[in-house]
């Protein structure tokens, strides 16, 4: 079954005008055989009038370029009579036909013969024969019918451009919806939409507006918890740091470092969904310029102890004084994400590679690292919030590269994440792309 409705109706309609045409071209050759045929008898009328007039005899002749096969006999029908010696077939028809049309067999041919008597008692036969009346009626017909075969593929390239023309606000729509962000949901336009388009439109905005609301409250709960909870954290951090201070066993130590590094991920974890909260409301193309390779400078400044205790080179290959149209804060969360997580994944001894350049009206910000990259079954899903990914490491929480696109997003601009070119070594090459304006 076609699952397409482009197809349904370009089939449906296809085979109905098909279906449509056989039945009239059919019709259509047999009213013009039919016509055809009493065309013939009427000329067989005439000349049978004509002959018994005027005592006519034998084939009428031919001017000018005739066809033979229009050509009518005509034959006196003489008592006891039989073919003459040279075989004439007119000289077989049985005496004791009569008056009227007939089909006979004479000589082994069919004819369709009109019997005429006159008022003296003679008789006189006209005929055809069958099979040059019926080439004749065929071709008569088949002339009828071609203007139909003509048409009929013309009248399909005319129902598929017709379907397509009125299937275009569904593809336009389908295009409009694929063109969303996961997390953009704007309702759908309704202008230039068949009307019978309007109600299906109207139930899928009203989904999307669901959906939205949905999100609103996921998000203002995400960041509703994550405040309430930075006050117990807090305290939590500040009582292990009291126990720093006292008197433990060495098995106690081991407790209290456990604890600590418990109370810190979880505080890393409570920052990242505030931010994730904060930069998940939608693009904004109103942000202030901010000289970007500056924050990029402070931001490497920042990691290079995480760096050095690795044993990872990190540093600049390329950087350029550029500017990007969004608040320093996002700008400092998306850097410090990018940098942090290939700091995260490059082993002892590796290289994090810095980049910050305009290339065709874009800046370009581009992360290389030498870890071990990202399989391709988890490149589809690694933007997705708490997806870490099969070879997680370290103390991530899966939000830092939500985060990053969220920021992108909202200057419009890209995020793309991909292994690097095997003729470069095993690594992760992140680049993000801005509009230069």
């Amino acid at each position: 079954m076609i699952a397409s409705l482009r197809g349904r109706l370009y089939t449906g309609l296809a085979i109905l005008t098909v279906g449509m045409a056989l039945a009239a071209g059919y019709l259509a050759y047999r009213w013009a055989f039919d016509e055809a045929i009493e065309l013939q008898d009427a000329i067989l009328l005439q000349v049978g009038s004509l002959a018994a007039s005027n005592h006519l005899s034998t084939t009428l002749p031919s001017e000018g370029n005739i066809d033979g096969e229009a050509q009518v006999l005509i034959e006196e029908i003489r008592p006891g009579a039989a073919a003459d010696a040279r075989g004439n077939p007119a000289s077989q028809l049985p005496s004791d036909l009569p008056d009227g049309f007939q089909t006979v067999m004479r000589g082994g041919t069919q004819w369709r013969i009109l019997v005429r008597t006159r008022s003296d008692g003679s008789r006189v036969a006209v005929g055809q024969p069958t099979a040059n009346r019926d080439e004749v009626a065929q071709d008569s017909a088949l002339r009828t019918i071609v203007p139909l075969g003509v048409l009929i593929p013309c009248l399909m390239v005319l129902i598929a451009v017709v379907v397509d023309r009125s299937l275009r606000p569904l593809s336009r729509l389908a295009r409009h919806l694929d063109a969303k962000q996961t997390d953009h949901l704007e309702k759908l336009p309704t202008s230039a939409i068949p009307t019978e388009l309007l109600p299906f439109v109207a139930s899928i905005n009203r989904l999307l507006e669901r959906i939205a609301m949905m999100f609103d409250k996921q998000r203002r709960f995400v960041a509703d918890a994550a405040h309430e909870l930075r006050t117990p954290i807090t305290a939590l951090v500040v009582q292990a740091e009291n126990l720093d201070h006292a008197n433990l066993s060495q098995d106690g130590r081991e407790r209290l470092s456990s604890l600590k590094t418990g109370i810190r991920r979880t505080g890393h974890l409570l920052e990242q969904l505030l931010a994730l909260a904060r930069y998940d409301n939608g693009t904004s193309a109103d942000g202030p310029q901010t000289e970007f390779g500056q924050i990029l400078k402070e931001v490497v400044a920042d990691l290079l102890p995480a760096a050095r205790d690795k044993s990872v080179d990190l540093g600049f290959v390329r950087i350029v004084s550029v500017s990007v149209r969004l608040e320093p804060v996002a700008l400092t969360v998306l850097a410090r994400n990018l940098l942090d997580n290939a700091l995260r994944h490059t082993p002892a001894g590796g290289q994090v590679d810095v980049s910050l350049f305009a290339e065709n009206e874009f800046v370009v910000f581009r992360v290389d690292d030498t870890g071990s990259g990202i399989p391709d079954a988890d490149l589809d899903r690694i933007f997705e919030p708490f997806f870490r990914g099969s070879r997680s490491q370290g103390e991530g929480t899966g939000l830092g590269l939500s985060i990053a696109r969220r920021i992108v997003d909202r200057c419009h601009g890209s995020i793309r994440l991909q292994n690097k070119p095997s003729a470069e070594g095993p690594g992760l090459r992140a680049t993000v792309r801005f509009p230069l304006k």
